[in-house]
């Protein structure tokens, strides 16, 4: 999928983290993982779900990137990250989804940056 309206060239010092995707590296942009193609358009990515990012629950992560009491979702001030058919948020280098009261680990992946 493109992103028809979108103005903004992503890449080293765009602003916008980056993330190691396959063969190339995707931006984070307002809970979007744009990828910059040769020809100027934007594909919207996402991480896909398998053994290094699963999407099950883990029955809760131990995390010390935030504290106890800290839900994910937006405005959280973690960077919201397309996984699968949901969403994730960065923290210190992995995925975290809200589920049940708890964080479920989905994941490392690869900051840019």
């Amino acid at each position: 999928m493109s992103c028809a309206d979108h103005t903004h060239h992503h890449g080293p010092d765009c602003g916008h983290t980056g993330i190691r995707h396959g063969d190339h590296v995707d931006y984070l942009h307002d809970g979007h993982l744009h990828h910059m193609r040769a020809d100027g358009t934007v594909e919207e990515h996402a991480v896909e779900v398998g053994s290094a990012n699963p999407a099950g629950c883990g029955g809760g992560h131990a995390c010390g990137g935030h504290g106890a009491g800290h839900v994910h979702g937006p405005g959280c001030g973690h960077p919201a990250v397309p996984h699968g058919d949901h969403v994730d948020y960065l923290v210190d280098g992995h995925l975290h989804h809200p589920h049940d009261g708890h964080c479920d680990h989905h994941g490392p992946v690869a900051v840019v940056g």
